[in-house]
């Protein structure tokens, strides 16, 4: 009976070791430091904003606490690299999981690495243990408040009624010049006098002279002439332009209000020339579930040909007519994924703002002189790259104490972009 209780004692204890164990080695592995942090922002942002928040819902669940939720960290890999094995699996979590979400179907990451994976948790970890942000309502507006400023068609109409005071002061002075002349003509003056009132030299006179007729000719020929070469050299040349496309996407909600990367949608981005336009199958990722009876969401089921009544597809498609709005000239070539991958150069700095555009707009004007502006003003970025070793040597010993510009390496040579 002793050796029962002993054996008993000692098998609670080594199960409570075990579990004890298992946890601290689940709560380890979870990386605090800064640079796996900063990897699983990135990781974070690209793949999986799109579909969940740290703190809220939004497609997905809210990720702060993912890890005391799941079974284990193991279960959080497996799901990442394909949930819906997990869920044929009949893995009871996974499969509640699944159906409070609506049967949504969660993008495979079959590429992700376990490294890639716990950057991405210490990245939702570190976020979860900061302060929530005060609700806007309640925020105190101190010195940086914005104060609001004038509406632009308040500025244009003040504008115009300066112009119309300022003409009828002119033809205000005009009838006390006619009236103090009147005045004085009926005063007896010396021949002087008269001669200073009764000048001939009339604005009449100097408009008809041919020394103002020639400056107005020549002011009109040169706006003339200027208007035709700005004319000529604006030709192919689309800055502002803004089609309205077949379906009415909003970047201002997507990439603006939701914070969806731009690499979600166009991958070519990161391993292509071109950014591609994204392919419905990426829409379906969201909107299988979200904004169903939207009339635009509807004219992406009909292009795919998706019965959103059985969640099934009929076999029915058709392109999306889609009006491509920056077109380089054939004679250019420009490659995104080096200036994305390689030089870490942002998407606003040639597309603009396009988190705040409801319809988008070429933003740039994308002529040759302004790449070429921008190859001799953009630093290089050789961090950790070993391609640029020799290079950075090189410039250091014949530009010591300054920064390694694109023109440096070759950004200005005409077979760079034209071959």
């Amino acid at each position: 009976m002793m050796n029962e209780k002993i054996s008993g004692l000692l098998k609670f204890n080594l199960f409570a070791l075990l579990t004890l164990f298992s946890f601290t080695i689940q709560a380890q592995d979870i990386s605090q430091d800064a640079a796996v942090i900063k990897a699983g922002e990135g990781l974070f942002n690209g793949n999986c904003k799109s579909c969940h928040r740290v703190k809220q819902e939004l497609v997905g669940p809210a990720l702060a606490g993912v890890t005391d939720r799941a079974p284990s960290i193991a279960w959080i890999k497996d799901w990442v690299r394909n949930s819906a094995k997990v869920v044929a699996s009949g893995d009871k979590y996974a499969v509640a999981l699944f159906d409070k979400y609506k049967k949504s179907q969660m993008t495979a990451f079959t590429s992700f690495t376990d490294d890639q994976i716990m950057s991405i948790l210490a990245y939702v970890k570190a976020e979860a243990d900061k302060p929530d942000a005060p609700p806007p309502g309640q925020q105190v507006a101190g010195n940086g408040a914005a104060q609001p400023g004038a509406p632009s068609g308040y500025l244009d109409a003040i504008m115009v009624g300066m112009i119309i005071i300022l003409i009828l002061m002119v033809a205000i002075l005009g009838l006390i010049t006619n009236a103090l002349k009147k005045y004085l003509n009926d005063k007896k003056l010396n021949e002087e006098e008269s001669d200073v009132v009764n000048n001939p030299y009339t604005m009449s006179s100097f408009v008809r002279s041919p020394g103002f007729i020639f400056l107005v000719i020549f002011v009109v020929g040169s706006i003339t002439f200027k208007t035709v070469i700005d004319g000529l050299y604006s030709i192919g040349i689309q800055q502002g332009y803004q089609p309205k496309q077949p379906i009415a996407f909003s970047h201002k909600l997507h990439a603006g209000a939701y914070e969806i990367n731009c690499v979600y949608c166009h991958t070519g981005v990161m391993k292509g020339k071109q950014a591609n336009i994204p392919s419905p199958n990426i829409c379906m990722n969201c909107h299988s579930q979200v904004k169903q009876e939207s009339p635009e969401i509807q004219k992406i089921y009909a292009a795919i040909g998706y019965d959103v009544q059985t969640a099934s597809y009929t076999g029915k498609q058709k392109p999306i007519e889609w009006v491509r709005i920056h077109n380089l000239p054939d004679l250019a070539y420009f490659n995104h994924s080096q200036h994305y991958n390689v030089g870490g150069i942002a998407c606003q700095t040639c597309h603009g703002p396009i988190e705040q555009m409801d319809v988008v707009k070429q933003y740039a004007i994308l002529t040759m002189g302004w790449c070429v502006d921008c190859h001799r003003k953009t630093d290089v970025n050789n961090a950790g790259n070993a391609y640029y070793d020799k290079l950075t040597e090189l410039h250091n010993e014949t530009k010591k104490g300054t920064k390694m510009k694109v023109e440096d390496i070759g950004g200005l040579e005409c077979s760079k972009c034209h071959y």
